[in-house]
């Protein structure tokens, strides 16, 4: 039994530790980056920071519901007192207090000011030989307090964490075609990793059998002792070739597999795009997407709302500062039992406070504040009219760059066709001894050139493609925005 388990494992072990290959797509390699590439998984959780800070932002504009309270506050002092000689003498006094508290609050955006409603019971017991118990409630005391003439955070915030966060959401989208943007970078460099390696392999075949076909010919006296040193330098060369496309193809597929967050067993096989969308980019339709989806142009209007801001901070700042704050509440009485201090009539309760702060002489720090909070906001002004402009000028020229990339792809897939007949017509014609080495070497680097030329067509189209996509938030395939399903990426 013992060996059959060993025979087992010599030979499964093999398979399970082999690396795994599979054949992936442009849009594979996009979609598994999205999903589950570390810097996809970066962007969600920048996004659920986002979405709980503007949790917080909206749970202050709801009330608060709070209890506190001191169980027990244990008392023993010596306090100064005037005997009933008329001495002064030390006193000593010990109790135990307890309070509880049960208070209900809301901020008033629009005032900047709070009303409460509170009830509280405290407790007091005197130790000693005269100790003594004795309660005093508070059923219910109302009140609220009112900022005047100063700067309202509130109120601003209401204006401003909405932008914010809706800057997050188009920022998340942002970085999730970035990500794709990357993944295309990533996808094409192994691409041209595994062409330049197919492309060497042949080349190397190809000069080996010429090199063999040149010993022939040269021991007959049909070619020159030049041309065959020339083909065996092309044969040598063809090898360092493919001992560097090896090397490249290896460190295109780790650096892929790190970017979608596989291990060192997966193994890649690419199938390029066989075809292009028909898509023709209008400039005025991509601006105004651009507009509309762009977190950069949200972030602009940010900038100038906490620009605003400033300026009214430092306003508030400045000049007088008025605070009002009036409560009033049913409070009773009783000693040894609680009950009581709950039985009518109630004694009332009143406080009314109006605070002040008016400077008289601040050496002009007040106005300095105001003079910097309006400077730049003129700044701010500057700055994003020449973001604006740089922002469609950006636009005008990713479309028409676009474009022309149909074109690009179409003359590079011809180009590559022509070039590989005019190879094999120009091999033929050598083996025949119609034309030179030369020749033939020039219509190798050719075909080399077009097959290289051609990824990289397809290439600038689908990075360009997805620079619009970037820009506009908008998907041009399926005619529609690009959303996201916030709720499952903040779980």
């Amino acid at each position: 039994m013992n060996r059959f388990f060993i025979t087992l494992i010599i030979l499964v072990w093999p398979l399970l530790s082999q690396s795994q290959t599979n054949n992936f797509s442009l849009n594979d390699v996009i979609q598994i980056a999205q999903e589950q590439s570390p810097e996809a998984i970066l962007a969600k959780h920048r996004f659920r920071a986002s979405y709980w800070q503007y949790r917080s932002f909206r749970a202050a504009y709801l009330p608060s519901l709070t209890f506190s309270g001191t169980l027990p506050d244990l008392n023993r002092t010596f306090e100064q007192k005037t005997s009933d000689q008329g001495n002064e003498i030390f006193v000593e006094r010990r109790s135990i207090s307890n309070m509880a508290n049960l208070s209900i609050g809301q901020n008033i955006g629009l005032t900047g000011g709070r009303v409460f409603v509170n009830s509280n019971l405290q407790r007091i017991n005197q130790i000693g030989q005269d100790g003594s118990t004795q309660y005093l409630s508070t059923p219910v005391r109302i009140g609220f307090q009112q900022p005047i003439f100063a700067f309202n955070q509130l109120r601003w915030d209401k204006k401003i964490e909405p932008l914010v966060y809706e800057e997050a959401k188009k920022n998340y989208i942002d970085a999730v075609e970035q990500v794709s943007i990357r993944a295309i970078a990533r996808f094409f460099d192994l691409a041209n990793a595994q062409l330049n390696l197919n492309i060497s392999k042949i080349n190397y075949s190809n000069s080996d059998t010429l090199f063999k076909i040149a010993q022939g010919r040269y021991n007959i006296g049909t070619i020159a002792q030049n041309d065959l040193l020339q083909m065996e330098l092309s044969l040598l060369n063809a090898k360092t070739a493919l001992n560097k496309a090896e090397i490249d193809l290896e460190l295109q597929k780790s650096r892929l597999r790190s970017f979608l967050g596989y291990n060192e067993k997966m193994n890649f096989d690419l199938l390029l795009p066989d075809s292009i969308p028909n898509l023709e980019m209008d400039y005025q339709k991509v601006l105004q997407l651009a507009a509309q989806n762009n977190p950069d142009v949200i972030a602009r209007q940010r900038r100038l709302v906490e620009a605003n801001r400033d300026v009214a901070q430092a306003k508030g700042q400045r000049g007088r500062n008025v605070s009002l704050y009036a409560s009033y509440g049913l409070t009773h009485s009783a000693e040894s039992d609680l009950p009581p201090v709950y039985e009518n009539p109630f004694q009332n309760e009143q406080q009314l406070q109006i605070g002040f702060t008016i400077p008289i002489i601040d050496w002009g720090q007040g106005r300095g504040r105001v003079k910097m909070a309006q400077s730049n906001r003129e700044l701010v002004d500057v700055q994003i009219s020449q973001e604006q402009a740089d922002f469609e000028q950006n636009i005008f020229v990713q479309v028409m760059q676009f474009n022309l990339q149909d074109d690009q792809v179409l003359i590079a897939a011809k180009a590559d066709t022509i070039a590989q007949s005019r190879y094999d017509v120009t091999k033929q014609r050598f083996l025949i001894g119609k034309i030179d080495v030369l020749n033939l070497n020039d219509a190798l680097r050719e075909k080399d050139n077009s097959k290289h030329g051609y990824i990289e067509a397809l290439r600038n189209y689908w990075n360009y493609f997805y620079s619009l996509r970037q820009l506009t938030l908008f998907n041009f395939v399926d005619n529609k925005p690009l959303e996201q399903d916030y709720e499952i990426i903040v779980k």
